[in-house]
């Protein structure tokens, strides 16, 4: 019984170093990635600030919503949302959030897109459709804002339901991330053909030279 005992106590001692060492990879990871974030330039810019309401015990509490855009136009952008009593507080926070939740959008050589994209996050939907070299950024709105910080020079928007400033952005970032997944699995996907075809080669060589 007390080797079995001896046993388990090694193997929870080993699955806890396990865990603990999990966790201060992720900090050193979250730390790594907030230097990084730190030394790049981003601009920001203020879609939207509403007051909100929360229902508590006493009454309505009377609060603050920022909505800010962020991005380096170079394919890096992010839409953050911060809630505060004060305005200058909640922008702050929107701008956190907005690092923490960048995405790097897929660029042409022509500063379009590859082809076309439909989005949609709550009533709001989107479309997006790549553009020659000087068209410009023909959108509105929130969109126009977030497509401009991407770096995205030459597209067309068309935005369909309803007009809500935030869903808009966050409709657009949707697109932009398929797009990425697309181009990214397409890729893999013709790495894998060549192997193949490479693999059918080698065989054929070899038969040939017998």
């Amino acid at each position: 019984m007390k080797k079995e005992e001896v046993k388990q106590t090694k193997i929870v001692n080993s699955k806890r170093k396990g865990i603990l060492s999990q966790k201060t990879e992720n900090r050193k990871k979250k730390k790594k990635t907030r230097r990084r974030l730190s030394r790049l330039k981003f601009e920001e810019k203020i879609v939207q600030i509403k007051r909100v309401t929360k229902v508590v015990k006493g009454g309505k509490k009377l609060s603050f919503r920022a909505t800010v855009i962020i991005g380096d136009k170079k394919r890096k952008v992010g839409v953050g949302i911060g809630r505060a009593d004060n305005v200058n507080l909640a922008i702050e926070k929107a701008i956190i959030s907005g690092k923490k939740n960048l995405i790097n959008a897929p660029i042409t050589k022509t500063f379009s897109i590859a082809h076309v994209m439909k989005a949609n996050y709550g009533a709001s939907k989107l479309m997006l459709r790549p553009s020659i070299l000087g068209a410009g950024v023909i959108a509105g709105a929130s969109i126009r804002t977030v497509l401009e910080l991407a770096g995205i020079q030459n597209i067309v928007a068309k935005q369909f339901g309803s007009n809500n400033i935030l869903n808009n952005a966050k409709a657009s970032i949707i697109a932009l991330t398929k797009l990425s997944e697309k181009i990214a699995l397409g890729k893999s996907q013709s790495l894998k053909k060549q192997e193949f075809y490479n693999k059918l080669m080698r065989k054929y060589k070899k038969i040939k030279n017998f």
